[in-house]
C-alpha cells in the first residue's frame, strides 16, 4: 500500500496561467445551423491526428478499480492501493501525489461512509470540476477554443425525468461531498450537471469497454455528424482527434456522439432525447444504409404488412429499452490479456441461462420477420454475445461474433470503433481457443482500423501486436 496522505490546502497559482493559444490546423467558427463548431485550417489526411486535448477533470469507474491507475488509467497488474481508503490504486507515489488533489474529496468520506458510500459516477465527476473551478483561475489546456462555462446546459429543454434526475444528482452531490467541498448554490449546481451531461464523455478501453467519465472542452465544441470525419480515442486521460476522411482547409469537423448501427428515426430519437437537436447530415437527409439496416427477410410466403412491421419494431426497442435500462458492467475472465467486460442483464438476480434464453427467444420472435443482418437482430445477437462471455461459453460466443462481424462493416462508417473491437474480441476468443491462424487473422483485422483510429504508436496496438507475437 502507498502512504496516507495529510490534508493538502491548494492555492491559485501563477503556474496555472496559459497564454490564448488556439489550436494549430483548426479554428473555432459559427457553424450556420449548428452553432458553434470546430473547421479545419489546414489539409488532413486519413490517420491523421487533428488535434489532442488532455481531460479538464474525469474520475475512473469504480468498477476498474484495481485494474486502472485511478490517475493515469494505466491499466496493469501491480497497482499499488491507497493507505488510507484502500480503494484507490496507482502505479507509483507519483501518481498518487498528482490524483490526491482530486482524491482527498472521496478518501475520508469512504473510510466515514463505508458501503454506504455510492454517489454516481456523474456526481463524482462534477465534484472534481467544482474544486478544479475553485483554484483553476485561468484557462486550462483543454480550453483553448471552448472554456468549460461556455457549455450548453439546454435546461430550458429538459423534461421532467431529466430534471428529476439533477435533483437527485445535486442532492447526492451536498449529502455525500458536503462536509469536504464548497458547494455551489443550488442553481448553479443545478446548470452544472446539466452542462456535464450534454457535453460529458465515457472514456472508453480498445474493447469498448467504461473506463470512466470525463470532459473535453476543445473535443465538446465539434458538431455531430451521423457520417463523421473525425473519430475521437483515448490514450490514458487524453482524447485524441484523429481524420477518418480527407479533410480541407475550411471544412468543419464533424463527430458522432451516438452510436451510428441504427437507422435515421432511432439516431435522431437518441439526439433529441440526449442532445436536444435533429441531425441533418446527408446521411439523415438521403436515409441511404436504412433499408440494409432494417432488412426484411425475403424467404416468406407473404411479405409482412407494414403495420406488422412496425409492430416487430416497436417490440425491438422495447426489448432493446429494458436491457439498456439496467445495464450492468461486470469483469469477463481474460483471454489472453483482456477479453471483454461487458454484460447486459435485465436483473443482476438473474441467472445468466435465462438472460441468453431471453435473448433467444427475442432473436426467434424478430427472426420470423427480420433478416439476421437486421439492426435490431444484430443488438440482440451481440447482448447474447456478452452473455455467453459472462458464462465463459467461448464456442457459442465466436458464433454470434462472427455473426455480427460482417454485418457490422456494413452499417457502420469507415474505421468504426464498433468493428475494430468486434475482430477484436474475435480474434482474442479463437486465440483462446487454441485457433492461431483464424485469431492472428482476425486481429490484424483489427489493427488494420486502429492504426488510423487510434494512431500506429498507440499501446493498445503494441499490445495486441505482442499478444500475436506470443503466438508465433
Amino acid at each position: 500500500a502507498l502512504e496516507e496522505f495529510k490534508e493538502v490546502r491548494l492555492v491559485p497559482s501563477s503556474n496555472n496561467k496559459m497564454k490564448s493559444e488556439g489550436i494549430e490546423g483548426c479554428e473555432r467558427f459559427l457553424s450556420i445551423g449548428k452553432g458553434r463548431g470546430i473547421k479545419a485550417t489546414t489539409h488532413f489526411k486519413v490517420g491523421d491526428l487533428v488535434f489532442a486535448c488532455p481531460a479538464y477533470s474525469y474520475v475512473l469507474t469504480v468498477n476498474e478499480r484495481g485494474c486502472h491507475c485511478e490517475f493515469c488509467f494505466t491499466r496493469k497488474d501491480a497497482l499499488s492501493k491507497c493507505g488510507k481508503c484502500k480503494q484507490a490504486y496507482y502505479c507509483n507515489v507519483e501518481c498518487q501525489k498528482g490524483d490526491w488533489p482530486m482524491h482527498k474529496l472521496e478518501c475520508s468520506a469512504m473510510c466515514s461512509y463505508g458501503e454506504n458510500w455510492c454517489p454516481s459516477e456523474t456526481v463524482r465527476l462534477v465534484a472534481r470540476i467544482i474544486l478544479k473551478q475553485k483554484f483553476q483561475t485561468e484557462k486550462t489546456q483543454s480550453e483553448r477554443l471552448l472554456s468549460l462555462k461556455e457549455f450548453e446546459a439546454h435546461l430550458d429543454k429538459t423534461d421532467n425525468e431529466k430534471n428529476e434526475m439533477n435533483l437527485a444528482d445535486t442532492a447526492a452531490l451536498r449529502h455525500f461531498y458536503s462536509q469536504h467541498l464548497d458547494i455551489p448554490n443550488n442553481d448553479a449546481l443545478v446548470q452544472l450537471f446539466a452542462q456535464v451531461n450534454c457535453n460529458g464523455f465515457t472514456i472508453e478501453d480498445e474493447e469498448l469497454s467504461h473506463l470512466g467519465s470525463a470532459v473535453f472542452p476543445d473535443v465538446a465544441l465539434m458538431n455531430h455528424s451521423c457520417s463523421p470525419n473525425v473519430i475521437v480515442t483515448y490514450k490514458n486521460t487524453v482524447a485524441e482527434v484523429r481524420a477518418v476522411r480527407e479533410i480541407s482547409p475550411g471544412e468543419e469537423l464533424f463527430n458522432s456522439y451516438i452510436d451510428l448501427l441504427y437507422p435515421t428515426e432511432d439516431r435522431n430519437e437518441r439526439l433529441r432525447d440526449s442532445y436536444f437537436f435533429t441531425c441533418d447530415c446527408e446521411e439523415c437527409t438521403t436515409k441511404s444504409k436504412d433499408k440494409a439496416k432494417m432488412e426484411i427477410r425475403q424467404n416468406l410466403c407473404t411479405v409482412p404488412e407494414p403495420e406488422e412491421i412496425q409492430e416487430m419494431v416497436r417490440y425491438a426497442k422495447n426489448i432493446i429499452e429494458e436491457f439498456r435500462r439496467a445495464k450492468h458492467y461486470k469483469n469477463i475472465l481474460p483471454c489472453s490479456f483482456i477479453l471483454v467486460r461487458v454484460l447486459l442483464v435485465l436483473d443482476s438476480t438473474s441467472p445468466p441461462t435465462e438472460l441468453l434464453e431471453i435473448c433467444e427467444l427475442s432473436l426467434e420472435k424478430m427472426g420470423s420477420i427480420f433478416e439476421e443482418t437486421n439492426v435490431y437482430m444484430l443488438h440482440m445477437m451481440y447482448q447474447a454475445m456478452g452473455v455467453c462471455l459472462y458464462m465463459q461459453d467461448w464456442e457459442e460466443a465466436i458464433k454470434y461474433g462472427e455473426k455480427l462481424v460482417k454485418p457490422y462493416s456494413v452499417h457502420y462508417p469507415p474505421y468504426s470503433l464498433n468493428v475494430a473491437s468486434m475482430y477484436l474480441k474475435l480474434g482474442r476468443l479463437y486465440l483462446g481457443l487454441q485457433k492461431k491462424p483464424q485469431g492472428v487473422k482476425t486481429l490484424k483485422k483489427a489493427i488494420a482500423i486502429m492504426n488510423v483510429a487510434f494512431g500506429q504508436d498507440h499501446h493498445y496496438i503494441t499490445e495486441i501486436k505482442k499478444e500475436m507475437e506470443e503466438q508465433e
